[in-house]
Formats: structure tokens, C-alpha cells, sequence
């Protein structure tokens, strides 16, 4: 499963609530983060989130099991992982 994390402050709410809603994904309380999952990709338009590009381009705290293939100025997206290195 992958997993994005942002901190859950004022400025990244926007962000948070746009990723709650869309499907195949789950959002919980990881201490002062939020926790964002999915078994598929998770992509979130910067556009409807409503956010500025200062706090959009800050909100990744980090990413488990997945990679950041995209966060430019249309989307944030993150693909499940290539699994652990041999």
C-alpha cells in the first residue's frame, strides 16, 4: 500500500480534504500527520485544492512504499512502490 504523509496543519487542510475524496483512498491520523493510502495511484489536482504554489510544492512530508512521479503545478502524484531493493 502506498502512503503519503502531510502535516496536519491549517495550510495543508485543503490539500487533505481533496485527497480524502477520492476514491480508493484512505486518510487517518498518524500523530501530527495525516496518512494518505491507496493500493492504486494517488493523484491530487493542485487545482482543486485551492492551495498557493509555496504551500503546494511544501506539503509532502513523505511518501512509504511509492514514489513521487509528478508534483508540478497541475498535480501531486504518487505510484505504488517497486517494492524493497535486492
Amino acid at each position: 500500500m502506498t502512503k503519503l504523509f502531510i502535516l496536519d496543519v491549517p495550510d495543508f487542510r485543503p490539500i487533505i480534504e481533496v485527497a480524502a475524496g477520492l476514491p480508493s483512498v484512505t486518510c487517518r491520523a498518524v500523530g501530527d500527520y495525516v496518512e494518505v493510502a491507496s493500493d492504486d495511484v494517488i493523484m491530487i489536482d493542485r487545482r482543486a485544492t485551492g492551495v498557493n504554489h509555496a504551500t503546494w510544492y511544501s506539503a509532502v512530508a513523505a511518501v512509504a512504499d511509492g514514489r513521487v512521479v509528478q508534483q508540478d503545478r497541475d498535480a501531486l502524484r504518487v505510484v505504488p512502490g517497486l517494492g524493497r531493493a535486492r
